[in-house]
């Protein structure tokens, strides 16, 4: 509706601020208007004496014309210390209230007023002033309150046409101006906002700042950054998105030669020369690292890691099946490995998720100790709470470099060992924020690094609405 909008809304504030306004105003203006009409009677009253004074005696039809026409009832004169009955007629009734008008301030003028408009009855009252001209010391005058209330009734209507007329002129012109400054100018920033959400890239559809209001020109100008950082940005991630799409190409198709070389290597390694045999196992390594390489940059390039299937099984046989490959991995090198994961404890995870990223953290330690030289221990451990359960994966190496802590989760910027990709924490930290958890390095230094899952145990964490069910139950 028009009125939910600013405008309508501005104009209805408007036309009230501005009744409000004539209301506050309406109150000493009546007052006023009593105090006058009070006042003309008066004056009246002391002319019509004044025949009187001319020739002592007239008729009584012309004294209650005079009567008529000063609209009152008696006229008393007070002059030389004397007060005397100048004019008389008939009163209808007894004084109801006496008003002196020499005396009243500005409160009681309105607070009389206000009683009076509201006061229908008909009532006699008397008006006690100062008369004009030093006509005498007081005159004072008997009148019905009726008339009165009825001119203060037409005066004060035409007070609140006129204050209707005042505020809803007024509303307009503010309105048309608020319209201009102000709406206009905001729509056109709207406007602009919802083209540049239609199309972000294209760089036509920033804004141009072009307010003269210093409030709008600063709000188009921080969009106008704010649009152009966007567009710039968007840019930049369709370059790379682009860039990405074409390394996983080319690692496709070096895997595939890669994969050749291997075989080839592999038939090569059935050499009985002994410098082949010598230079072999460096051959196969190399190829095997470059395989490695194109398969992980190919897996993350996908981006299409699955939702993890929530089931309950127990973690000291994951963390068995990993120690068990990382032995056979080892081989002959010089790494123990411990576990610490009492058997009772079941989690709620995806057991093949869980189990790449152990390898990962496992791997990375193992690959840690190779490149000491001295072996070392690596001991996975595990742990539950009410609110969480808690798998730590610690070793004995040399630690990580400040320039791996730096970008330690960041894919294709391993900075720990020789030959690494990076992939592996940046895949295993994505795993593990698909359970609602966290991957921390807990610490790190000569005396070995730890990290630590924090996997969560709430229902809030259940990735899938069929996991949810199935814990419900």
């Amino acid at each position: 509706m028009y009125l939910n909008s600013l405008s309508g809304r501005f104009l209805i504030l408007t036309v009230a601020f501005v009744m409000l306004a004539e209301v506050m105003i309406f109150v000493p203006s009546i007052a006023q208007f009593r105090a006058d009409y009070l006042q003309n009677r008066l004056e009246r009253a002391q002319i019509a004496s004044l025949v009187l004074l001319a020739d002592d005696m007239i008729d009584a039809e012309l004294e209650q014309e005079l009567l008529q026409n000063a609209e009152v009832f008696n006229v008393v004169l007070r002059r030389d210390e004397a007060r005397e009955l100048m004019l008389s007629s008939p009163v209808p009734g007894p004084v109801a209230a006496s008003f002196d008008l020499r005396n009243e301030g500005g409160f009681m003028l309105m607070r009389d007023a206000l009683a009076r408009l509201f006061d229908t009855d008909n009532e006699v009252i008397r008006v006690i002033g100062d008369p004009v001209r030093e006509g005498g010391l007081v005159i004072e005058v008997t009148m019905e309150s009726q008339p009165l209330r009825t001119a203060m009734v037409e005066y004060g209507q035409r007070i609140l046409v006129l204050s209707a007329v005042i505020s809803i002129a007024t509303a307009l012109l503010l309105f048309l101006a608020v319209r201009t400054l102000m709406v206009r100018p905001i729509k056109k920033v709207v406007t602009n906002m919802m083209g540049f959400a239609r199309a972000p890239e294209d760089a036509r559809q920033i804004i141009a700042p072009s307010s003269r209001v210093r409030e709008l020109r600063e709000a188009e100008e921080a969009l106008h950054d704010l649009q152009a950082q966007l567009s710039g940005a968007l840019k930049q991630k369709e370059r790379l998105a682009q860039l990405g799409g074409a390394v996983a190409r080319i690692s496709h198709d070096l895997r595939n030669i890669l994969t050749t070389a291997q075989l080839f290597a592999d038939r090569v390694e059935m050499s009985e020369d002994p410098g082949v045999q010598r230079s072999i196992p460096k051959l196969m390594g190399s190829i095997n690292r470059a395989v490695n390489l194109c398969e992980s940059t190919l897996a993350f390039g996908k981006a299409e890691e699955p939702a993890p299937r929530l089931t309950r099984f127990n973690l000291a046989e994951v963390v068995g099946d990993v120690v068990d490959s990382e032995r056979l991995a080892a081989g002959e090198e010089d790494v123990s490995y411990s576990e610490d994961v009492p058997a009772g404890i079941l989690v709620r995870a995806d057991p093949e998720q869980l189990y790449r990223i152990l390898r990962n953290l496992v791997r990375n330690a193992r690959q840690a100790l190779q490149s000491s030289g001295k072996g070392g221990e690596i001991m996975v451990s595990g742990e539950e709470t009410p609110e969480e359960w808690t798998i730590r994966v610690e070793d004995t190496g040399p630690g990580l470099p400040p320039k791996a802590q730096e970008l330690l989760f960041q894919p294709f910027a391993a900075g720990g060992r020789k030959g690494g990709t990076g992939l592996g924490l940046a895949i295993s930290a994505e795993l593990v924020r698909g359970h609602g958890g966290q991957l921390l390095l807990e610490r790190t230094g000569p005396d070995g690094t730890v990290f630590a899952i924090h996997l969560p145990r709430g229902l809030e964490t259940l990735a899938t609405p069929e996991a949810r069910a199935e814990a419900a139950q």
